[in-house]
This record gives structure tokens, sequence and C-alpha cells, in this order.
């Protein structure tokens, strides 16, 4: 099956793909697909332009069928790809701000130097580090405390 780009309808038609063949800032894939197009109108074959630019002859086939019906908007991607939201963008602002505040009942240095919690009813606030610091001191009857690993059974 032969299959020609349509000639081009103006030449601004013609700019525009000479200018995403030779650009380098264009996404690498419009370029390709602009590239087929400029080899089809210098007479080249979908088997000749396939391995030119290494794609297969069927790829070749279907942008020169999408460039032939919707001109250089057919070169572009359709939207659509990709994984779609499960979050609406409202509730995805809402959660960047609650952790942007500060958790209730976490201790806070006041400028005179006293620590206080912006809502000392809320939930005591309990890290690793603040439960394993017993394991960290050192005890003066020479017993270490090993608060990480389980005691082994097998002695």
């Amino acid at each position: 099956m032969v299959l020609w780009a349509r000639p081009c309808r103006d030449e601004e038609e013609q700019r525009v793909v000479h200018q995403l063949v030779r650009a380098r800032k264009a996404p690498r894939d419009l370029a390709v697909r602009a590239r087929m197009v400029q080899l089809s109108w210098s007479g080249q074959r979908v088997p000749t332009i396939a391995d030119t630019l290494g794609c297969s002859a069927k790829t070749s086939r279907c942008w020169l069928h999408r460039f032939n019906c919707r001109g250089i908007a057919g070169l572009e991607d359709l939207g659509g790809q990709g994984r779609k939201r499960r979050i609406t963008e409202q509730e995805r602002s809402r959660v960047i701000a609650l952790v942007k505040t500060l958790p209730p009942g976490r201790l806070r240095w006041e400028p005179v130097d006293e620590l206080w919690a912006p809502d000392e009813l809320g939930p005591a606030e309990w890290t690793l580090s603040t439960l394993g610091s017993p394991g960290r001191r050192p005890d003066p009857s020479g017993f270490r405390y090993r608060t990480w690993r389980r005691p082994c059974r097998a002695c």
C-alpha cells in the first residue's frame, strides 16, 4: 500500500514542518513525525522513510494518514493518556494546606525560651527518637537498654 503525504496547503504549513524538523527544543516525537512528512514530500516511499527513521512502516503510514486528515495538528499526540486524577484540585489544595499547618499537641519554642503547645488538649506527639532515647543514654550500672531488638529466645 503506497501512501504519500498530501502536498502542503500553503507556504506557512511548509515553513512550520521545516521548523519542527530543525527544532532542538521541540518534543522529539513531533520532530520525527514532521521529518516523516518532509521525507514523503521529497518523494520517498513509506518503507524507506521507516528505515531512515528507525520505526515500522505501519507507524509511518499511521502518521502520514493523520497528517493528510488533520494537517499539522494531526502530528501532535492525542490528549487523555496517563492515569486520571483520584482527587480534585480543590481536595489537593486542602491536603497541602493541612500538611503545612502545625499538628495539634506538638510543642513549639517561643521567643521567651518556653515550650508551649498550640492545642494542649490534642493528642501527644511521640516520635521514635523520643521513645528510643533511653537506649542511647549510658546507664551508670553498665546495663544497656535494647529498645529496638527483640530478646533472643534461644539463649
